[in-house]
């Protein structure tokens, strides 16, 4: 795969809605950009400890423990549902309380499933292994600003009604509560 093919691939995937960029969506609708920018080391932080002992030894483990893929989907889906249910409960409060914090979006980046495809399938490589590396963490920060930035800007800040906060954030939930049976029903047929 040459780098351009690499770098689409990595984009494609990491665009893609789920459960860190929901996150980063409501994030940005809650705090606005600038603060929510502040979430990112801790989304980089998740997808690199997962996807890089899977690039480095992951394909040899994951072939002599078959049934490890299920259990990582099953395990992130109702990981997923747990945010689905949270994010839907949180009371009907004004804009600015945050209910997406660094510690949530490292578990639920950690648990994603797009790492396993970027950890075992789009970066190993014999050579280059550094510069796909740089290449994957590099987008993760321009897609994680991308969702952030869209988040802030649907949301308006400071002026935005409760309600409009309350429908972000039910919508989302729904999303996720969605992306999870997805998730579980893979565990459970694999």
């Amino acid at each position: 795969m040459t780098t351009l093919e690499l770098s689409l691939a990595i984009l494609g995937l990491l665009i893609t809605p789920g459960p860190t960029n929901t996150l980063m969506f409501v994030a940005g609708s809650e705090r606005g950009a600038a603060k929510a920018l502040r979430l990112i080391p801790a989304e980089l932080a998740g997808y690199l400890t997962t996807v890089l002992p899977l690039t480095l030894a992951g394909a040899h483990l994951m072939n002599g423990l078959p049934h490890a893929r299920a259990a990582i989907a099953l395990l992130a889906g109702l990981w997923v549902a747990v945010l689905a249910v949270r994010l839907w409960r949180l009371p009907d409060v004004a804009a600015g309380t945050p209910s997406v914090g660094a510690r949530t979006v490292f578990f639920t980046t950690l648990l994603n499933p797009k790492a396993l495809i970027f950890g075992l399938v789009l970066l190993p490589a014999p050579t280059g292994l550094a510069l796909n590396l740089a290449n994957f963490s590099a987008q993760v920060v321009l897609v994680a600003c991308l969702w952030i930035t869209g988040g802030a800007l649907l949301a308006g800040r400071k002026d935005q009604p409760a309600r409009q906060m309350l429908i972000i954030r039910r919508v989302a939930s729904v999303w996720l509560g969605a992306l999870s049976v997805v998730l579980v029903l893979r565990g459970l047929g694999a």
